[in-house]
């Protein structure tokens, strides 16, 4: 199956190494791993290498809903890329450049079905923002 492909970007004002640090460590992607406010992300777990399993818990803070987000690493790049695929099929491949003492994220990511697109390049873009903002708070 063909999937639409999407991309988001940030240019987040930190070395490449902090970027990296918390991009893959679950201390880390806790405090960011949520589109809005409302939502948390209180568990993570990494085995960051290929063929290793990703897991995220998003939860409403309400305790309306929450899901898992779930992938295999299919690449991993130290401080370069990391490319997952999801249970579903689709993939998510994201990419860092070193721009001087900042760095560029970018994510190309498969759509999904069931939401539009634009509904899903806002939320993802919304999860990156949450990302840019930790990195550099």
């Amino acid at each position: 199956m063909a999937f639409k492909k999407l991309k988001i970007e940030a240019l987040v004002q930190a070395p490449i190494s902090r970027v990296w640090e918390c991009w893959t460590r679950p201390e880390h992607i806790t405090q960011w791993n949520f589109a809005s406010d409302d939502w948390c992300c209180p568990s993570a777990r990494v085995d960051l290498r290929p063929g290793g399993n990703y897991c995220a818990r998003m939860e409403a803070k309400d305790g309306s809903m929450g899901f898992d987000f779930e992938a295999k690493y299919e690449d991993v790049v130290h401080e370069g890329r990391v490319a997952l695929l999801l249970g579903d099929g689709r993939r998510a491949v994201t990419q860092f450049e070193r721009l001087g003492n900042d760095t560029r994220v970018v994510t190309v990511f498969d759509a999904e079905t069931q939401n539009s697109l634009e509904l899903q390049q806002q939320g993802w873009q919304a999860i990156l923002n949450q990302f840019k903002k930790h990195v550099e708070g």
